[in-house]
């Protein structure tokens, strides 16, 4: 996905957001009276160690609710924030500030949460990719697989239609391995990559005469996956999946394989803590 498509999908979760969240109609902004016209500064700052990304989804929701908001980056895309580091600052009209405020940080949260675990994993298994998959929130994806990119980490296939991933369904439809010829030319005649999964070392030297352009290794134990690694003799990209934690993602790398798959960069990230402080307006000395 092109950066313009990422910048798009920013302003149409950006708008999904502030509808969500009645945003025009903020009852505690209509009671602020003439205040909510006064100018306001605001400045994101992160209250733990994290990785940065999301800014312009920020950019995104403040442009949406109104043009004369300027926003102030502080810290890059996959840039590493310390606590009470600045991200960036909002000046605006305190009404319009508050307005955005939860939507801005939703999405800023749970970009820099996914782009910190990425980090997290990429730094513990370096030499491979560090894979994600499409385990990902219903309409957030093209967010959460930006910001697996942020903190260090490859995308995989954005959808199906990406590429033809012939996983265990698949292959027991066709009535195993040796079902999948027909299946697998049809592909590749359309010039689309092909990935076939196994979950045993017998039905590597079959799935090899088909010549997919990756080969998923399932739930392998480590031992197995060397083994793989071997049979292959660096003939195809070799992806190991299957409960990847931060404490044997080093193991799994380890064995020889290309990439490993984690699903837990976007099903489990927790969202990072970043707070709207205060800096400048007529009232109130922080809001959270």
């Amino acid at each position: 996905m092109t950066d313009a498509l990422f910048l798009s999908e920013a302003r149409r979760v950006a708008e999904m957001s502030l509808l969500e969240d009645d945003a025009l109609n903020d009852a505690a902004v209509f009671a602020l009276g003439s205040a909510a016209l006064l100018p306001a500064v605001c400045e994101f700052r992160a209250r733990q160690p994290l990785v940065v990304a999301g800014w312009f989804a920020v950019e995104a929701v403040y442009g949406a609710l109104d043009d004369s908001v300027r926003l102030e980056r502080i810290l890059g895309e996959g840039g590493s924030a310390a606590p009470g580091s600045v991200i960036g600052v909002v000046r605006g009209a305190t009404g319009t500030v508050l307005r955005g405020e939860r939507s801005a940080l939703n999405i800023l949260c749970r970009m820099c949460g996914i782009a910190t675990l990425a980090r997290r994993f990429a730094s513990a298994a370096p030499g491979v990719d560090i894979l994600d998959t499409r385990k990902t929130t219903p309409g957030l994806r093209a967010l959460e697989k930006y910001a697996v990119r942020a903190g260090g980490g490859v995308n995989h296939r954005m959808s199906l239609s990406d590429m033809a991933m012939f996983k265990d369904n698949h292959i027991a439809a066709l009535g195993g391995i040796g079902g999948l010829s027909a299946a697998v030319a049809a592909v590749r005649s359309k010039g689309i990559p092909i990935e076939i999964e196994v979950d045993s070392l017998g039905q590597l030297p079959a799935v090899f005469t088909l010549k997919p352009d990756r080969i998923l290794l399932d739930n392998m134990p480590v031992a197995m996956l060397r083994e793989a690694v071997a049979m292959a003799g660096g003939r195809f990209y070799l992806e190991a999946s299957g409960g990847v934690t931060l404490e044997t993602v080093a193991g799994i790398a380890a064995s020889g394989v290309d990439g490993v798959s984690v699903g837990a960069l976007t099903h489990s990230a927790p969202a990072a803590d970043i707070g709207l402080d205060w800096r400048e307006g007529p009232g109130a000395p922080a809001c959270n």
